[in-house]
């Protein structure tokens, strides 16, 4: 049995859970599959989700950080910076010096602090293009957490996420089996017990007909890459209008990783 009675998720898609598509409709993601191992483990368990899909920093500090303050949680887990990272023009050392002001707050409030340095671009076309901004914000970020004794789980360093199949068709956001892995290795990092191992390599993949390789990139162009260009241009996000999935603390029921 674990020590969390309480924990809520702040964020963004990636802990909202995009990417990882419920039998239900709605996102998973690596949060939920953790909290119903935790919840399993600690009866009377609660959990909130504040995250949502497209949110900059700035939007995650004013909005989520000040609830999960108030509430004091055991525990709050904080990934943000993302968004801010690939919209040109942005200060990875100013976003930085806003996640640090978050941190400190959260953790003046007593709860332990879990966040999650960026995964490793190199993979993805799109998000390459930041891999050196990616690589400053997170020597931020492990700065970070040793200054405000924080805990870090080192995306960039989990070799399974270099593999594509790690990623959904959007080539921005994890598949299922990705978010799953990442419950595993925060798990492992929070000491919290699983009967599963993240590393455990993915099966050998048929390599794809050059031919093949190219229509996918021209879906994708169509079906994601213009969209998103488009609501940059416009000012836009994916999560203009839409409520989080879990925003109170309350007892979260079981499930499997």
């Amino acid at each position: 049995m674990h020590g969390w009675e309480s924990w809520v998720a702040i964020g963004d898609s990636f802990t909202e859970g995009m990417g990882d598509d419920g039998p239900e409709g709605g996102c998973v993601g690596w949060a939920d599959r953790l909290a119903g191992a935790m919840a399993g483990q600690r009866p009377g368990f609660q959990y909130a989700n504040l995250a949502l899909r497209g949110k900059m920093l700035r939007e995650i500090v004013d909005e989520q950080v000040p609830l999960a303050a108030e509430n004091a949680p055991d525990l709050v887990t904080i990934c943000g910076g993302g968004n801010d990272l690939i919209t040109p023009g942005s200060d990875v050392d100013e976003v930085a010096s806003m996640f640090d002001g978050a941190v400190a707050r959260l953790r003046a409030a007593g709860s332990e602090v879990l966040l999650f340095t960026g995964p490793d671009p190199k993979v993805q076309p799109l998000l390459r293009r930041v891999r050196g901004k990616v690589g400053i914000y997170n020597g931020h970020l492990h700065a970070i957490a040793e200054r405000r004794g924080a805990r870090v789980v080192d995306l960039w360093s989990m070799d399974v996420l270099h593999d594509k199949r790690a990623w959904c068709d959007d080539r921005l956001h994890f598949s299922s089996d990705g978010h799953r892995r990442i419950a595993l290795r925060a798990a492992e990092v929070l000491g919290i017990p699983v009967t599963e191992d993240w590393r455990e390599p993915l099966p050998p993949e048929e390599p794809k007909p050059w031919l093949r390789m190219r229509q996918d990139d021209l879906t994708w162009t169509t079906t994601h890459l213009l969209p998103w260009v488009a609501r940059q241009i416009r000012g836009e996000s994916l999560g203009d209008g839409l409520l989080p999935k879990r925003p109170e603390l309350q007892p979260y029921g079981t499930a499997s990783l």
